[in-house]
């Protein structure tokens, strides 16, 4: 073969196109922010469209058990660096290109302009976001942490005030913590086994000593710390809401795809290395995830009904999120697994939307709104009723109230919306796995299930608060200012939530092909060490 076909170079598209169109956009001043604006969406709009012809390219079955390879400067793996795409990865890809492409749009009208560089290092986080998904060494996913995480620094910071820059410290400080303890245990692999490529770690585990055994051990502990504190997982997970809450609404929109990366991570690296041939490693770590991720769930939701401020509730959902998923990680079974993905997908969407909504429903309320409508609460102060009168509902209150209940029911995981068709999914996975087991259902299993509904009540009780106290007990309510670039996204990801219930059937079965692919860790370990490099074509009739 002379060539790659140039579907194979699609794979390095999502790493490339930001890289580039970051770098360019950075001499541009901000008096031409028109064309800054337009070189950034014209980017994220060519990253959706790579990432679903990859989606669809994988799934078609193209490249060999759906994995397509590609070798970064034609270095065999596991020597080179070897990207990787599969049915996980385009739907990640698919996620992050979305939720961008709504983030910049509702960033046009204020918030890429109350800084500077925005769109460059809007550009560069999404460069880190795509190389985490697609790499498939250890050492190179730290590298696009980096990258994610550096952009993150100064996108949190962006349009800085007193509060911000306190919420930004701890979180710089905290993941420079975190991705010391990520060396650490990408050390402490690469002395176990030799080796940092996933797919040949995934080979080797099974056949290590003893001694080399419990060194990967060690290192696998300390890696996991690093990317549960990225997931959010308790107690690591204490700085999220704040950061949230102190974020701009376009970065806190972002920073919830973000908390998803170290979930996607442990998926990703639990299930090649620790799955059923990993020897006396088999099942490593996946109870403490599943212990983890209720204890998570359970501190996200006391905190949902603690908090008082959108932005803080928000953070709360995005810990009650992770949670679930890490706790379904640690579960396993393609069912439960296929169920949880699902959640994740229908979560981050309308946790995203409900991070953009918030900006907008808080200009409704009349300064000092928040405070009297809480003393209110405390001290049992009821409002005389008055009679009603027949005044419409403005068009936008109209539209922010039926955003606000769709994000809620979704969060919440209320019917009819795609969070129940999750919930209930993982109810019926989780008791159909554990059926024929002779000692019936584990007493986790009813744990789990009990504090999943434990969070939706919670969340639901904490949403409508909110919502009542916005919409209701503000006083005389005048209809917000909204820009259609600030509706248009949150209407494009509530319609998604709404998709994703009306289509539940073809997912479900995209999810199970997926779960499928990820249970055949030699599948990745053939495509990935057997993808050999490019010849170039002999140019004097001999070989090369």
């Amino acid at each position: 073969m002379s060539a790659l076909p140039w579907l194979q170079h699609l794979i390095v598209v999502p790493v490339l196109l930001p890289l580039l169109v970051g770098a360019v956009i950075i001499p541009v001043t901000q008096r031409r922010h028109t064309l800054k604006f337009a070189l950034s969406l014209s980017s994220s709009v060519l990253q959706w469209l790579v990432a679903i012809v990859l989606l669809v390219t994988v799934d078609g079955e193209h490249w060999p058990n759906g994995i397509g390879v590609y070798l970064a400067s034609n270095w065999a793996a596991p020597f080179g660096i070897a990207l990787m795409v599969d049915r996980l990865a385009a739907l990640m890809l698919v996620l992050t290109a979305t939720i961008a492409l709504a983030v910049l749009v509702f960033s046009v009208q204020r918030w890429d302009r109350v800084g500077v560089h925005f769109h460059t290092m809007f550009q560069f986080l999404l460069m880190g976001l795509n190389g985490a998904f697609l790499t498939n060494d250890l050492f190179n996913l730290f590298v696009f942490f980096e990258v994610m995480l550096a952009s993150s620094y100064g996108l949190v910071l962006h349009g800085y005030n007193l509060r911000r820059i306190r919420a930004g410290m701890q979180y710089i400080a905290i993941n420079l913590v975190a991705s010391f303890m990520f060396l650490i245990g990408v050390a402490l692999i690469y002395a176990a086994t030799g080796t940092l490529n996933i797919a040949d770690l995934s080979a080797r585990v099974g056949l290590l000593d003893a001694q080399d055994a419990y060194l990967l051990s060690i290192g696998a502990s300390v890696l996991a710390l690093a990317f549960l504190t990225k997931g959010a997982m308790w107690p690591l997970g204490f700085w999220l809401p704040g950061t949230y809450a102190s974020a701009s609404p376009p970065v806190a929109a972002m920073f919830v795809l973000m908390t998803k990366v170290g979930v996607y991570a442990v998926l990703r690296v639990w299930l090649a290395v620790f799955g059923s041939e990993a020897g006396d490693l088999t099942g490593f770590g996946f109870a403490a995830l599943t212990l983890g991720g209720m204890a998570t769930l359970m501190f996200g939701a006391i905190g949902m009904l603690a908090s008082q401020d959108g932005g803080r509730m928000a953070g709360y959902g995005a810990v009650v999120s992770s949670g679930t998923v890490l706790a379904v990680i640690g579960q396993s079974g393609p069912g439960v697994l296929a169920a949880g993905l699902y959640y994740l997908l229908g979560s981050t969407l309308a946790m995203a939307a409900f991070m953009l909504l918030i900006e907008l429903t808080e200009r409704i309320r009349p300064p000092g709104a928040s405070l009297l409508a809480i003393t209110m609460e405390a001290f049992a102060i009821e409002d005389k009723p008055e009679d009603p009168v027949g005044v419409g509902i403005p068009g936008t209150l109209a539209f922010l109230g039926l955003s606000f209940a769709a994000c809620a029911l979704v969060i919440s995981g209320m019917p009819p919306l795609s969070g129940f068709v999750a919930k209930f999914s993982l109810f019926h996975a989780l008791l159909e796995a554990s059926a024929g087991q002779p000692e019936g259902v584990p007493a986790t299993t009813w744990v789990l299930i009990a504090l999943v509904i434990v969070a939706g009540l919670a969340a639901i009780i904490a949403l409508m608060r909110l919502g009542v106290r916005t919409f209701w007990a503000s006083g005389a309510v005048t209809p917000p200012a909204l820009q259609f670039s600030e509706a248009a996204p949150v209407t494009a990801l509530v319609v998604l939530c709404v998709l994703l219930t009306v289509q539940a059937g073809p997912v479900f079965n995209y999810l199970g092909r997926t779960v499928d692919g990820l249970s055949r860790s030699g599948d990745y370990t053939e495509r990935v060490l057997g993808e050999p490099p490019v010849r170039r074509a002999p140019t004097d009739g001999g070989p090369r």
